[in-house]
């Protein structure tokens, strides 16, 4: 997470931004059972997202914090493209 905050920080995200961030990206390694997030793929994105909007009831706009917070994770720290995923309305 230290790697996360440091790269927000240089790209000069808001600290409320920084938070929600690693809330959901912590949130998205304990739902795929501790699992590093570079083994990850689209399908376990999408799994997570259905299991928000399913299991959870969250709004769409929350399901797309959710995935931007997975995307920065992805494209910034592991130098990696997802899949396009889009949020279950």
């Amino acid at each position: 997470m230290e790697r996360v905050k440091a790269t927000m920080r240089v790209k000069r995200y808001s600290l409320r931004t920084e938070k929600t961030y690693c809330y959901w990206i912590r949130f998205y390694i304990r739902f795929n059972n501790l699992r590093h997030p570079a083994t990850l793929t689209g399908h376990e994105v999408r799994q997570f997202l259905e299991y928000l909007a399913t299991e959870r009831h969250v709004a769409a706009a929350t399901q797309n914090q959710a995935l931007n917070a997975i995307v920065f994770s992805c494209r910034s720290l592991l130098s990696r493209q997802t899949t396009s995923v889009r949020p279950i309305k």
